[in-house]
């Protein structure tokens, strides 16, 4: 159904109804209008990594993991997975007449906020610190979810409007300030690209403040969402965040006049409750009728679209399709994708026969909560790393398992003396050819405000450091001298220098869904290559980062840092060798396509992602360093050569001015082709170099200065 019948129809039936009426709907649990044959309605769902919070589920890796494959392919047909379990259950549920929360088909995800420090707790359901990254990746997830049939599959929401990456401590009170030239090249792109793009059905505000306005009640992202992005999907609140403008905001004085500011600046649905004030706010004129209807219409507008009242070709989806083996097949390969593989000294791939004992230590090892990240479903079944392993090994190699500490206190038994598991874990290295480590965090140390009652810094972290008791795990393994791999689960940056240092292998897990333990088992004993990159930088410590409360980008993520990073945005090893050998750039009618032929020089298969980046040789406004504008996923037997083509867009080619104002400025351009970014600290870490492209734009001559300058890489 076009947009433009849909809202017909949705104008059609508001203007049968009251204002008490739409004034009802514009809740996030609206109720039934029965004489119009209008059933109730919950808009409140999840999706962020697998249909969430409402029973049996595909659980697929969490979003920074699913940020780290560099695969918009593999997101759409993740997000078409959540669309199809998503309308089996609504299918299901409405047919008992079930329209309670977390039931409906309007989803409120991707999370498409910049993670640009790394003590955020909800950075983990970003797509990392790149806003092309993101918007490509989300762009994908929303297509996925919303599909192309003649009705939506799902309507996907594009979330928090536009500028908020912590603290979480001060959200419902903070305000972000943020100069125009950051706003443009940091935190609007993504949100443009999925409106833009991604034809998002819905935008959610967030809890701060931005420059003095409430996110919520922004006029200012306002008329770029509706007048300059021409956005006409329906606007929505955070939870409870337009209860903040008269108890912790301050900006005006009652429940009644937060509910007339939302409303009057264009915030169609409120998720919490003070739109129950809405109708007094009418009674007394601080809002106008057709404004209440406006909203009700837009609200109406996307239900049409889903098919709620004429029906849609979803309708037959049946609940077999929930959590069913396609969609776990998925799962595992998305968390194959996702792994990214930091340091190997050569131990990895583990040779199954030429090992007898497999010690597995760690409180992450067995541990499904470090499988899932937050906002997730509930799976049927959940392989944890150590029963991954097990399943793998079968009988063929004797393990022994320790969890040698706690997530973080400092013993596993009330009744016992401080570190009483790491003897244990020390007696079971000592009894193993090779120790798999599994340490990390999960959703209750590093989350949403509120949401898992996490005591460190309410969700965020305080620092890089795991917490004390895996510090002095990580130690005592270290000491036996047996050969450890390193298996991190965590959401964001975790210091990792004794790590690198110590140990023969770090593999970097995320949450990597239920499936997660098959899928680090695969690729330890080299079943797959592993082929994730890092979507966040590992910067070396948090003094060269900015206060976490500062928005400036100045020395933040890789795009404005100063300082070598521990491990690189971009950044991870494969079983394979893969190197760009030569590059070329090839003008086209809009933009330009980089032509990269990659060798496998390694003794196995593997995927890798070839990237592009661009630095303006001309222009003071650019970046500090070169920017992502380009990447593809490539699959190389050993001894294999590979063409690929990948399309960069004009926008690589403008820069930002200090009014947020983006212009074309100067000519020459350097074009990066690699496996990596083309830093310093990238190639210390793999030993290839990227072929550099001097592009100089408007030239259409023999084409020698558009070809790459090493055709072969040292």
């Amino acid at each position: 159904m076009r947009r433009e019948e849909a809202r017909r129809k949705a104008q059609a039936l508001v203007a049968q109804m009251t204002v008490e009426e739409k004034a009802g709907q514009m809740r996030y649990n609206a109720p039934a209008i029965k004489r119009l044959g209008v059933p109730a309605y919950n808009w409140w769902n999840e999706c962020l990594h697998g249909v969430a919070r409402a029973g049996q589920a595909t659980i697929f890796p969490q979003a920074i993991g699913l940020g780290a494959t560099f695969d918009p392919e593999l997101l759409r047909e993740v997000a078409d997975a959540v669309a199809t379990e998503g309308r089996a259950k609504y299918n299901a549920y409405s047919g008992k007449e079930d329209r309670d929360i977390y039931k409906g088909l309007t989803f409120w995800g991707p999370n498409v906020n910049i993670f640009r420090d790394p003590r955020w707790g909800r950075g983990h359901e970003t797509y990392g610190e790149d806003p092309y990254l993101t918007g490509r990746l989300g762009v994908a997830f929303v297509k996925g979810l919303q599909g192309d049939g003649e009705t939506m599959k799902a309507a996907a929401c594009a979330k928090h409007f536009a500028v908020h990456s912590g603290p979480e401590a001060l959200r419902h009170e903070f305000d972000a300030q943020v100069n125009k030239k950051d706003m443009c090249e940091t935190y609007l792109p993504a949100f443009r690209a999925l409106v833009k793009e991604g034809g998002v059905e819905a935008v959610m505000g967030a809890y701060n403040r931005v420059n003095g306005e409430a996110s919520c009640a922004s006029p200012t992202f306002q008329k770029i969402l509706k007048e300059e992005w021409g956005f006409q999907g329906h606007f929505l609140s955070d939870c409870w965040a337009i209860r903040d403008f008269h108890e912790n905001h301050m900006i005006t004085a009652t429940p009644k006049e937060s509910a007339a500011l939302a409303v009057n600046t264009g915030c169609d649905l409120n998720c919490g409750n003070t739109y129950l004030h809405v109708l007094k706010a009418y009674e007394d004129g601080l809002i106008k009728e057709e404004t209440i209807s406006e909203a009700a219409v837009r609200l109406f507008t996307t239900r049409y679209l889903l098919g709620m009242f004429d029906g849609s070709e979803y309708d037959a989806i049946p609940y077999s399709a929930v959590e069913s083996p396609a969609h776990l097949k998925l799962a595992r390969k998305a968390a194959r994708e996702s792994m990214v593989l930091l340091k190997n000294n050569g131990i990895l791939p583990l040779k199954k026969d030429k090992l007898k004992t497999i010690g597995i230590i760690g409180p992450n090892a067995d541990s499904r909560a470090a499988l899932m990240g937050n906002y997730h479903g509930t799976a049927s079944r959940y392989v944890t790393i150590q029963e991954g392993i097990q399943d793998y090994l079968g009988e063929d190699v004797r393990i022994y398992t320790s969890v040698g500490c706690q997530l973080f206190k400092d013993r596993t038994e009330d009744l016992a003396y401080t570190g009483d598991r790491l003897s244990e874990a020390k007696i079971v290295a000592e009894n193993s050819d090779v120790v798999i480590l599994c340490v990390g965090l999960d959703e209750t140390l590093e989350g949403e405000e509120g949401d898992t009652g996490n005591s460190y810094a309410s969700g965020d972290k305080v620092d890089l450091e795991l917490p004390k008791v895996q510090r002095e795990l990580m130690e005592a393994v270290a000491q036996t001298g047996k050969p450890v791999v390193l298996c991190l689960m965590s959401g964001s940056d975790i210091d990792l220098k004794f790590a690198a240092e110590h140990f023969d292998a770090v593999l970097q897990l995320w949450y990597p869904g239920a499936q997660g333990g098959y899928a680090a088992a695969e690729l330890l004993f080299g079943e797959y290559s592993p082929s994730g990159k890092l979507p966040v930088t590992f910067y070396q410590s948090l003094e060269e980062l900015p206060e976490f409360t500062d928005y400036s980008m100045k020395g933040r993520t890789y795009r404005y840092m100063e300082h070598a990073a521990q491990y690189p945005f971009g950044y991870g090893l494969t079983y394979g060798n893969v190197r760009v050998v030569s590059a070329e750039v090839l003008p086209l009618e809009k933009g330009v396509a980089i032509q990269a032929e990659a060798e496998n020089a390694g003794e196995m298969e593997t995927d890798e992602v070839v990237q592009v980046y661009v630095k303006n040789l001309d222009s003071a406004l650019a970046p500090r360093n070169p920017v992502l504008c380009g990447f593809s996923r490539v699959r190389l037997a050993p001894g294999e050569k590979k063409t690929v083509r990948i399309p960069v867009s004009e926008r690589a080619f403008l820069v930002v001015d200090e009014n947020g104002m983006e212009r074309e400025e100067g000519s020459r351009f350097l074009f990066y082709a690699g496996c990596s970014q083309p830093d310093s600290r990238s190639l210390e870490l793999t030993g290839n170099k990227t072929m550099e492209i001097i592009f100089e734009r408007g030239r259409r001559d023999d084409g020698r200065s558009n070809k790459s300058k090493n055709p072969k890489p040292d």
